[in-house]
């Protein structure tokens, strides 16, 4: 019997297999998935997807531990930040390039907690105030920094609560954080109102823009109302935006931005006794591979602002007409209506979650929520798309059109209603009755035990 951990295999074996392997993915190219994956359609997008991954490819090797090794990816770096400190109304931010949302906020959080450490020493267990819609990347901060996060509760609207925000803030706390959008059902929290009380209280605040901060200027662009969010805002210290989201680069890519350098230096970690030498970081990882950079540098030069405006105008409009058709359809409501191109509606009178298994049922991918139950729908212009083969950058033009993604979507949604309503017993089969459960559980700890039981038995197969 040989020792051989890894046999060697001939290459397009290897590539025959990962093609394979792939099948039982979830079809993302057609526009079955509302979240995970931002596509372009059509010949554009196959044009795109190439470009990114030759980019990728080309500095597959690249590593920004390294700036003064790895020049080029540092003025892709500057370059990224450059473009997003214009889009976001402040010419001279200042920021870094990170994997991805989480580490974004993972550094912001860190950073606040570090600069509180040397301007109020006093202060042991630092907390942040943030609505209670904020993503769950700030828990995950909070846990592994040991920040306290005081989760505020949110009007009826969804958005966060000014005064109760201000009602929130102690001895104890560091910062303050909102988003734009917040991802469960697409509103832009009162950042305006948020950064006057930042100011007030003499504390920073935090911009979550990971899911909007690359399509709501374009949507404001085409003249949609969207409330000021970025830093126009004089309370707003930082930012964070997805480039792999609505800018369509690859995964994963995301910025960090501050209005100045006196936050970013909070964000470097520098060891100085290492006997290989000094070491020193801006971002959580160490390595930081140059492929995605690179992609990301290559998707906002190849759309610039006209593809970027036509891609939004797309998206809006497929976002327009799932919410028209899902008001059209008796029994659903959405939660609330949305600013940007997120939204999230319920059922009055049915079980949400069975429509959710009986759209699973019919190939599509679905986001359940609660805290209200709600199906989520994150709109991209892959929903404008003819079967995955629309135009490029194909938009509404008012008049009669092949059925897309949005039609595809919407008749299987009535038919899924329809399905429910005939049967109420489908609300105690599949995942609707877990999902129910989980909803209604009070013993919030009973839930993340019986999640974390079923990722660790995930994992543990994953090793045998």
């Amino acid at each position: 019997m040989s020792d051989e951990l890894i046999a060697p295999r001939a290459g397009d074996d290897v590539l025959a297999e990962l093609e394979a392997m792939r099948a039982g993915d979830t079809d993302w190219r057609a526009g079955r998935v509302f979240s995970l994956v931002y596509k372009i359609p059509g010949a554009a997008g196959e044009a795109h997807d190439a470009l990114i991954a030759r980019a990728h490819a080309l500095y597959a090797g690249g590593n920004l531990l390294n700036p003064v090794a790895f020049q080029s990816l540092k003025r892709m770096e500057d370059d990224l930040v450059r473009i997003a400190g214009r889009l976001f109304h402040c010419s001279g931010a200042v920021g870094a390039v990170t994997s991805g949302g989480t580490e974004s906020i993972l550094c912001a959080v860190v950073a606040y907690r570090d600069r509180a450490r040397r301007e109020r020493p006093w202060i042991r267990r630092p907390e942040l105030v943030a609505p209670a819609t904020i993503h769950p990347a700030f828990d995950k901060a909070a846990h592994y920094f040991g920040v306290k996060l005081v989760k505020v509760a949110v009007g009826a609207d969804q958005r966060a609560d000014v005064a109760a925000m201000a009602r929130a803030i102690g001895r104890r706390t560091i910062g303050l954080v909102a988003s734009a959008p917040q991802y469960p059902h697409g509103v832009v929290d009162p950042i305006g109102a948020i950064g006057t009380l930042a100011q007030r209280r003499g504390l920073p605040l935090h911009v979550d823009a990971c899911v909007g901060g690359f399509v709501l200027p374009w949507l404001e662009r085409l003249g949609r109302a969207v409330p000021i969010w970025d830093f126009r805002v004089p309370g707003v210290t930082s930012i964070s935006a997805d480039l792999h989201k609505y800018a369509y680069a690859g995964k994963g890519a995301s910025l960090l931005l501050w209005r100045s350098i006196d936050g970013l230096r909070s964000q470097i970690f520098v060891a100085t006794d290492f006997p290989g030498g000094i070491y020193a970081s801006p971002t959580l990882l160490g390595t930081r591979p140059g492929g995605p950079i690179a992609a990301a540098w290559a998707a906002l030069h190849s759309l610039g602002d006209r593809g970027y405006l036509a891609l939004t105008r797309s998206t809006l409009d497929a976002a327009d007409r799932l919410r028209a058709g899902i008001a059209a359809i008796p029994g659903l409501v959405e939660i609330v209506r949305g600013d940007a191109t997120i939204l999230a509606y319920g059922a009055v009178d049915l079980d949400v979650y069975a429509i959710a298994d009986r759209l699973e049922a019919r190939g599509w991918t679905v986001d359940r929520q609660h805290k209200p139950a709600s199906i989520h729908l994150t709109v991209t212009a892959n929903h404008a798309a003819v079967d995955g083969t629309a135009p490029p950058f194909g938009a509404a033009d008012g008049r009669g059109h092949a059925p897309t993604v949005v039609d595809d979507y919407l008749g299987d949604l009535a038919a899924a209603v329809a399905e429910v309503r005939a049967d109420p017993t489908l609300a105690r089969a599949g995942t609707a009755p877990m999902y129910g459960m989980a909803a209604r559980l009070p013993v919030r700890g009973l839930v993340a035990r019986q999640v974390r039981k079923v990722i660790a038995e995930l994992y543990s197969r994953g090793g045998s």
